[in-house]
């Protein structure tokens, strides 16, 4: 997609410097426009002189008339193709309108481009003009408003691009722009949306806090562009461990959406923590937002499950059962080394027991023997 930079309030840029311009300007190479250098802004009077975009009012069914000039700074003849398209807001957060072969089918739609002594209509829509050497042209602009059109802001652009001469089957190409801030009247309304996916990372260090990484969308759901502040909150339970993140988006047009990224550091594990994203609409330059600003808030929840705190647990844990049963171990075999001992003592004392109580009887058999002779002697 061809993209048109951020507004310039003192100059423009399209290959090579230019003087002090209002342009809003990009350009998709030098080497393929080199030599060429143009501009393209709001034509001024005595009511409007050094206006830096079209901005305009306006009632459904009705109409207003605008002009654009395209000043050819080169040293040559040029030729442009002037044309307008519906505008959207880029990744970046820049400005942009739809690509030259996509048809506009809102603001850009509504604005048509006059005739210009010596331009030929351009397939799709506008003209295309040749702009002699070091002079400027004039582009008359007729915006008409739908009957049936909503009320609030309708972004559009104008865009003033070089044609390319030979045959070549691969252009860049380079175009500048005025932005068209189209405000249909009526009742406007600012509001954001905001959706949430949220995730926990773990620190790799057991004794410190993780990161929450908090991935959000927030939607214009209203009809006015608003600038979008991000506050993100998490909390531990009882409010524990918790932390904060912000974010910001300069841009959000109606019906369109801007997304980020927070990172929420210093939160400790906790199994489970809870979290809310706050959206507040905020005016953007110069705009008239005549609406209450009211915050948007979205919940969620995260599990922060400690593991490598758990993983260290279970391996402390482990260790101690381990020496616990080696301690067992080691005492059952000192024990059973004892009873071994005990039981040994017990069995040699017995065996010297029986051995003294033999000892014992043998004077008594003796005598018996005696006394036997003695009878027999008798």
């Amino acid at each position: 997609m061809l993209r048109l930079l951020r507004l310039l309030v003192a100059a423009a840029f399209v290959v090579g410097a230019l003087p002090a311009s209002a342009a809003l300007a990009t350009t998709g190479g030098e080497d393929v426009a080199a030599g060429t250098t143009w501009a393209l802004e709001p034509a001024t009077d005595d009511d409007a002189a050094g206006r830096v975009s079209i901005r305009h009012e306006i009632e459904p069914g009705e109409s207003v008339s605008d002009a654009v000039v395209v000043s050819n700074l080169s040293a040559h003849d040029a030729t442009f193709a002037v044309y307008a398209g519906d505008g959207l807001v880029d990744d970046e957060g820049n400005f942009d309108i739809l690509p030259a072969e996509t048809a506009p089918s809102d603001g850009g739609a509504w604005v048509e481009i006059g005739e210009v002594e010596g331009a030929t209509p351009r397939p799709g829509g506008g003209i295309v003009v040749e702009v002699p050497a070091s002079s400027s042209t004039r582009v008359p602009l007729e915006i008409t408003v739908p009957a049936d059109a909503t009320p609030g802001d309708h972004p559009a652009g104008v865009v003033a691009e070089l044609v390319q001469g030979g045959a070549a089957s691969l252009q860049v190409s380079s175009r500048v722009g005025v932005r068209l801030h189209l405000r249909v009247a009526g009742d406007v309304v600012a509001e954001l949306s905001p959706t949430v996916e949220a995730r926990w990372s773990p620190s790799w260090n057991p004794f410190a806090p993780g990161t929450v990484t908090v991935d959000y969308t927030v939607e214009n759901t209203g009809n006015v562009r608003v600038g979008a502040d991000v506050a993100a909150t998490v909390t531990g339970p009882f409010g524990a461990g918790g932390g904060s993140a912000t974010g910001e988006h300069r841009e959000v047009l109606p019906g369109q959406a801007a997304s980020g990224t927070v990172h929420i550091t210093e939160v400790w594990p906790l199994f489970r923590a809870a979290g809310e994203l706050v959206a507040s609409p905020g005016v953007v330059g110069e705009d008239d937002v005549d609406a209450a600003l009211l915050p948007s808030t979205v919940t969620f929840q995260v599990w922060t499950v400690p593991w490598p705190q758990l993983l260290l647990l279970a391996l402390l844990v482990a260790t101690a059962v381990l020496v616990v049963r080696a301690r067992r171990r080691a005492a059952a075999r000192v024990q059973a080394r004892i009873d071994a001992a005990v039981a040994a003592a017990v069995s040699a004392r017995d065996a010297a027991a029986t051995d003294d109580g033999a000892m014992d009887d043998a004077p008594a058999d003796d005598d018996a023997v005696a006394d036997d002779d003695t009878v027999a002697a008798r």
